[in-house]
């Protein structure tokens, strides 16, 4: 299964991964539309910065899961085809276990639906680059 993969070094701090997360899910999925609406989704993907140090900081899609292993409804499962591990929001009420388990701090409160857990869902289509990964200028983002 392909995974983004984090460059640290690369990395300048730009915030362009930021940016076309939100506008892949936004319901326009235009740039200038998105950022106008005030009901914009959050990020999926968050740049942390401290110092001269800055990187991407988004879903790991684990292999172990402990989102999956402790979501007490099944909301938090891994898609069979694709290997992601996603979200239910029709099953999630809020219990907030993926985010009490998640070892990276990358499962947040959905910013649309305050209860429901949301993360990076990967963008993936089958042959397809995220495009957190296709819109990263220094390619601190990679699809490997």
């Amino acid at each position: 299964m392909k995974k983004i993969r984090i460059h640290e070094e690369y990395c300048i701090g730009c915030h362009l991964c930021e940016i076309t997360c939100v506008v892949k899910h936004s319901p326009s999925g235009k740039l200038i539309k998105t950022f106008r609406d005030t009901n914009r989704p959050a990020p999926r993907v968050r740049v942390e910065e401290e110092g001269y140090v800055s990187f991407a900081l988004q879903c790991r899609h684990c292999d172990d899961a402990p989102c999956v292993e402790n979501c007490l409804t099944g909301a938090m499962y891994r898609d069979e085809e694709t290997g992601v591990v996603l979200c239910d929001e029709d099953r999630c009420v809020g219990c907030w276990m993926c985010i009490m388990s998640c070892p990276f701090g990358v499962a947040e409160r959905n910013a649309e639906h305050t209860h429901i857990g949301s993360k990076c869902d990967g963008c993936v289509k089958k042959g397809e680059v995220p495009p957190c990964v296709e819109n990263c200028p220094n390619e601190a983002l990679t699809y490997e």
